[in-house]
């Protein structure tokens, strides 16, 4: 432990506290302070001039990042018949009805995200409280209560992440891993972004990107200036 502490003071020593970075900069620094001996995740904070208290502040949906997020998916599908097969051929890891419910209900969660059928989510309902507070949940917002399973499941597969604002007006997205180098994260990244302004809610005033902060897995986080990511995205 002591060992792991030194290299993260090191990493830390790297990086100016106070100093908000340009997009490009950020990365670039975050993938020369990466020091741990696994490939380690890369996730982005983001700060929003929301309210999420208020329904018309929400800000949540999702993102299909073009280079995925370097994590395998095992996708659960609930869903009867023909829809069974129809899961199964577009590469669902697990796809049933009653008796994977069951299986839930008893405790079994080897799986990391869910895609349901319209026609069993009455069923699929009763999983609420233990799905909901996991981020589990089948949900027709996210489009993961769908009769196009195909599309979903390969979204899922091909990289789509969700995101939603939490309380304090923070969304946390993983947008890669440090083996991905410069620029797949880059362009992941940007992506995101893109895609979080676009969520802007008209009753939002004021400034609405607040702050950004990049971190991989061990290390410390890197802040980025907010004010030049418009630039930076028409730039690309």
């Amino acid at each position: 432990m002591a060992n792991q502490g030194k290299k993260y003071s090191e990493a830390r020593s790297k990086v100016e506290r106070d100093k908000k970075f340009e997009l490009e900069e950020a990365v670039k620094l975050l993938l020369e302070t990466a020091y741990a001996k696994f490939d380690e995740g890369v996730d982005v904070a983001l700060r929003l001039g929301v309210d999420p208290k208020k329904a018309d502040q929400m800000v949540r949906g999702t993102v299909v990042l073009p280079n995925g997020t370097g994590k395998k998916v095992r996708v659960l599908v609930f869903a009867k018949g023909q829809k069974e097969k129809e899961a199964m051929d577009a590469g669902a890891d697990i796809v049933g009805a009653e008796e994977l419910i069951e299986k839930i209900s008893k405790g079994w969660l080897e799986f990391d995200k869910a895609v349901a059928t319209p026609d069993i989510m009455g069923q699929v309902s009763k999983l609420g409280k233990i799905l909901g507070p996991r981020g589990l949940m089948p949900n027709p917002k996210v489009g993961t209560v769908t009769f196009d399973l195909e599309r979903a499941i390969k979204e899922i597969k091909a990289g789509k992440v969700e995101f939603k604002v939490e309380k304090a007006g923070i969304v946390h997205v993983p947008v890669g891993k440090v083996s991905f180098g410069l620029n797949r994260l880059l362009e992941n990244i940007k992506t995101l972004l893109e895609v979080i302004l676009r969520a802007k809610p008209p009753t939002s005033k004021g400034v609405y990107l607040r702050s950004i902060a990049l971190s991989t897995t061990m290390g410390p986080g890197i802040k980025i200036d907010p004010g030049q990511i418009r630039g930076a995205l028409k730039a690309s």
